[in-house]
């Protein structure tokens, strides 16, 4: 039977307030100066000096600006240091507007396809609410990019420049979502109905002809083919003339992207390690890349992520970025806010348990571009952003080892750097993952 909290409850609660030395002082930081002020470890500053033994030049960092792409900021980035490099092209970025416009258009596609494959279900349904409840939005996972990059190629941000729309995505994210729900009712009825699959598939059609109409008025028309123009860093002209996306993409980048696979730290129950998992209703692209992950103990996957880094490769990860941070000082550390002291309370969760309670999932992705080994064991963790140079060391952050431990979820790995045991686990398990709900917390997106 419940209880109710009552009086005596209170007084008793009141009067514990006195067993507690730092009350006083601690409420008055606390409300003076608001819960994370009056809790931050000032020596987290000196622990994270931005010095590391491993370290990758990047350059200038990107700007995503009020829009949540930086799963895909992130991932370009992984792509444009190497071409930076090899072309002589200082600050050079690849167009986030352009795989933003084309994973717009194929996620109303894959909302149209699910909708349709779930239209004998109740709209109460958990997994219809959940299609319903955000038909598209700006956030995605590193095998999503892959998806568009396969299918559309990529151009130069100078070709496809960004727009009011892709900075600030709020007012098309909700135009989009709002002609996707009408849409999607309509296709119910379609299917309940008894239409057959080519009239469903005619009038899903049309309704992709205004989403496409939409996207291009926001975001602006993408090139079928451009000319690749530009001074190098040694002041020599270039020209590429009348390349598509995806022969850029072939000549400029290179990358063999199939070789680049996701991998997690999900140390809960319901998941064993070294085994392949994949999340119901998480994608872009009908027909195109599953979303994969193989899932690794913490101390796997930061020693690939350290030979990647010794190879001169950067790491694309996702995060926790909201926990235990410090946006304007670029500081990422469990020790940052000391709660427990300020409050006098155990706030001490294991990682699973935050996953399984909702504590934790990931909402942010970055590129790890470096890190520093002391005595055999990383450290700290250099951290490109995609936030603009203003926050933190001119755009970077610093990683804590322990908020490592805490709050990475996941690492895009070259095939290259795992063991032949993983290596196997990862191809024994790619072609028929464990399917996860689509609420699990590894089917998050990143979006911050």
């Amino acid at each position: 039977m419940s209880k109710e909290i009552t009086n005596d409850n209170i007084d008793k609660f009141t009067q514990d307030l006195s067993n507690h030395p730092v009350y006083n002082v601690a409420s008055h930081a606390a409300q003076e100066n608001g819960i994370y002020k009056a809790s931050q470890n000032l020596q987290t500053k000196i622990d994270l000096d931005p010095t590391f033994s491993i370290e990758i030049e990047t350059g200038k960092p990107a700007d995503q600006k009020q829009s949540g792409r930086c799963w895909m900021f992130s991932a370009l980035n992984t792509m444009r240091h190497p071409l930076q490099k090899k072309f002589s092209l200082k600050d050079f970025e690849l167009s986030q507007n352009y795989t933003n416009f084309w994973d717009k258009f194929e996620k109303s596609n894959w909302f149209f396809e699910n909708v349709i494959a779930t239209a004998d279900k109740d709209l109460g349904d958990r997994k219809v609410s959940f299609l319903f409840a955000t038909p598209q939005q700006d956030g995605g996972q590193w095998d999503m990019l892959c998806g568009i990059i396969e299918k559309y190629g990529i151009v130069p941000k100078s070709v496809y420049p960004e727009t009011a729309n892709a900075t600030n995505s709020s007012a098309l994210n909700d135009t989009l979502n709002t002609l996707l729900r009408k849409d999607g009712l309509k296709l119910r009825k379609l299917v309940n109905s008894g239409k057959s699959m080519d009239e469903v598939e005619a009038v899903k059609s049309d309704m992709l002809n205004d989403v496409f109409r939409i996207l291009a008025t926001s975001l602006g028309l993408p090139p079928k083919k451009f000319n690749f123009e530009y001074r190098d860093d040694n002041k020599e002209y270039h020209i590429d003339k009348d390349i598509t996306p995806k022969e850029f993409f072939d000549k400029y980048v290179g990358m063999n992207l199939e070789d680049h696979i996701s991998t997690i730290n999900a140390p809960t129950s319901d998941k064993p390690f070294h085994k392949v998992f994949s999340v119901e209703y998480l994608g872009n692209v009908v027909g195109g890349r599953q979303v994969r992950h193989l899932n690794l103990t913490v101390d796997e996957m930061k020693d690939l992520i350290i030979k990647q880094l010794k190879s001169g490769e950067v790491v694309w990860f996702g995060s926790n970025v909201v926990k235990d941070s410090e946006r304007r000082a670029g500081l990422l550390d469990t020790n940052l806010y000391r709660r427990d002291q300020l409050f006098d309370t155990d706030f001490t969760m294991s990682k699973a348990d935050m996953l399984d309670s909702g504590e934790n999932m990931m909402d942010h992705a970055m590129v790890i571009t470096g890190v520093d080994i002391v005595d055999g064991k990383p450290t700290k963790w250099k951290i490109e952003n995609s936030w603009g140079e203003k926050p933190g060391f001119k755009g970077y952050f610093v990683m804590s080892d322990s908020w490592f431990d805490s709050f990475v979820y996941q690492a895009v790995i070259n095939k290259k750097f795992l063991p032949d045991d993983l290596k196997k686990a990862y191809e024994d398990g790619k072609d028929n993952p464990i399917q996860l709900l689509p609420w699990d917390p590894m089917g998050a997106l990143a979006f911050e």
